[in-house]
């Protein structure tokens, strides 16, 4: 009688070994002294704070900010064109880019995969962009999870999860409580897409307009594979920056990371129940996949910008005196803004000037 293996229900151990031992290398390049080694288990260590000297933090009452999030159908693009390389940044850049909405700075971060089948060169080309993220972010990656699930995903399908924890002084976390009338409402710029509404997407540009991942986006200037996987804007160190530019000034009052929902959602959810936030619609550079894709889809713009950032990835809402020396800082770590609106006295909305 035939012995039946781990391997006859899909899942080769060997196989998963040398997908294992691809990875150690791309964690240890994220690691700062903080990171504590832990060979032999199952978690990842990271401690708050040095011992002492010139890198010591002191936090008085620190506040730990955690996050979570995925890919989403960005992963299916990924699959057309054979590139699995940025998906990673896209991975580490939606829980980031969450995180630092309250003033925190990130600190570690680890990440789930789960697969059809052992690949060990799919899996090293997802967790090298994972590791890309971490470094442009100043977050350590400690850690994570491989699963092998043939009966869940089919041959070459794969989804992604992170996880992200940071910190922040309580005295400095930025709840939006101090938003008032008078502060300006910075839009900083998106690269694209980013990672959400890739249903919406893929429904107009191949199921609706039949094209290619190959075809030759004229207005943009790319392909539509390079276009559509561009991986999502890290704005950490940018913030972090400004951040502490400010360190003891009350300058930035509220961030809202612009992701599903839109500007207005978004947006919405950090102003006080006594402001209102007045955008200005014509007030920034709307990255030219958006025009090209609702032209193609005949999409209305009220859907547009409920489903999109539309070239705006986050928003700093700021004190009137400071905006334009933080655009000055913004432009100098390569990131276009733009002074979008305004907040008004009013009862928690964003609408439109």
């Amino acid at each position: 009688m035939q012995k039946i293996t781990y391997r006859d229900s899909g899942v080769d151990l060997e196989t998963y070994q040398e997908s294992m031992a691809r990875l150690p290398n791309l964690l240890r390049r994220t690691h700062c002294p903080r990171v504590l080694p832990w060979n032999n288990g199952f978690a990842g260590l990271f401690r708050l704070d040095f011992a002492g000297g010139l890198f010591s933090r002191n936090y008085e009452e620190p506040v730990l900010v955690s996050g979570t999030d995925g890919v989403g159908t960005k992963l299916k693009v990924a699959q057309m064109t054979g590139c699995h390389d940025t998906v990673g940044i896209d991975l580490v850049a939606m829980c980031v880019n969450d995180a630092i909405c309250c003033g925190a700075e990130p600190l570690f971060f680890l990440d789930y995969v789960a697969m059809g089948e052992d690949d060990p060169n799919l899996l090293e080309q997802i967790v090298e962009g994972i590791s890309t993220g971490c470094l442009e972010s100043d977050a350590a990656l400690i850690g994570g999870e491989t699963a092998i699930m043939p009966d869940i995903y089919q041959k070459g399908d794969y989804d992604l999860a992170g996880f992200c924890v940071g910190i922040v002084e309580r005295s400095r976390l930025l709840d939006g409580s101090s938003i008032t009338p008078g502060d300006v409402v910075l839009g900083i710029a998106s690269n694209g897409v980013h990672s959400n509404g890739y249903s919406l997407v893929r429904k107009i540009v191949f199921e609706h307009a039949g094209l290619s991942i190959d075809d030759h986006v004229e207005s943009c200037g790319e392909t539509v594979g390079q276009m559509l996987l561009r991986p999502t804007q890290l704005y950490a160190r940018a913030v972090r920056n400004v951040l502490n530019h400010y360190k003891k000034k009350s300058v930035v009052h509220g961030i809202a990371h612009i992701t599903g929902g839109g500007l207005h959602e978004n947006l919405s959810r950090v102003l006080p129940a006594t402001a209102d936030a007045k955008i200005k619609r014509d007030s920034w550079t709307i990255h030219p996949v958006f025009p090209w894709m609702q032209e193609l889809g005949g999409v209305e713009d009220t859907e547009m910008f409920r489903v999109f950032n539309m070239g705006v990835g986050l928003v700093m809402v700021v004190s009137d005196y400071y905006a334009e020396s933080i655009q000055q800082q913004l432009s100098g770590l390569g990131l276009e803004s733009w002074p979008i609106g305004n907040i008004v006295d009013g009862c928690g909305e964003c609408h439109w000037a």
